[in-house]
């Protein structure tokens, strides 16, 4: 799963390992990655996994679980940076700026985050029963939630829903890439829903 740290001096990436195992995993992991790079994640599956690194199906089910275990554990490293910059990184998007920008910067980092992991994002999502449930996006979620309420909105829980709504991974790429909306469009919405939720003091 999605590594969420908890502190400002927890490790991003993986916990310790044996080097072995380490090595392994490494190996799988970058099979995995060449099947995305060549086939896109649609191809990911674990079959397909098992075949591309030379082990057995059984190896790959140990490793990761699942096909969303898979996809969360690709997708580890570059969420453990965006959620590491929002929680402990400089401002806007970490501690130290008002909500309003706190926002601002969160939505814009995480757009650009998912058009450059967005195939990924969206298999996992594809891959689970509730994507909501998936914990890099219940921590975004929460960490809205918290700006919304510093901010003096009457019900934070359910604004965050729908902010993080507009931050769908699947609806961002296919305004990207099918609609043809460029990424500064989408930012620059985001940027102008937040100013008109929160209005400067």
């Amino acid at each position: 799963m999605s590594s969420i740290p908890l502190r400002p001096d927890v490790p991003l990436g993986a916990p310790h390992e044996r080097s072995d195992a380490a090595r392994n995993r490494e190996r799988l992991l970058s099979a995995a990655r060449d099947l995305v790079a060549e086939f896109g994640a649609e191809a990911l599956t674990m079959d397909a996994l098992a075949c591309k690194a030379h082990v057995g199906k059984g190896t790959v089910f140990r490793r990761f679980g699942s096909r969303a275990g898979l996809m969360m554990t690709l997708l580890s490293d570059s969420e453990s940076e965006f959620q590491h910059g929002f929680m402990f990184g400089p401002p806007p998007l970490g501690p130290g700026a008002a909500a309003r920008e706190r926002l601002i910067a969160f939505g814009e980092g995480r757009i650009y985050f998912v058009l450059e992991n967005g195939e990924l994002l969206k298999a996992a999502g594809a891959a689970t029963r509730n994507r909501f449930d998936v914990p890099a996006t219940k921590l975004s979620h929460r960490h809205m939630e918290i700006l919304l309420r510093e901010a003096g909105i009457a019900d934070p829980r359910v604004m965050a829903m729908s902010l993080t709504y507009a931050l769908d991974p699947e609806r961002i790429v296919d305004d990207v890439r099918v609609r043809g909306i460029s990424p500064t469009r989408l930012t620059d919405s985001w940027r102008e829903l937040i100013t008109r939720l929160l209005p400067a003091a």
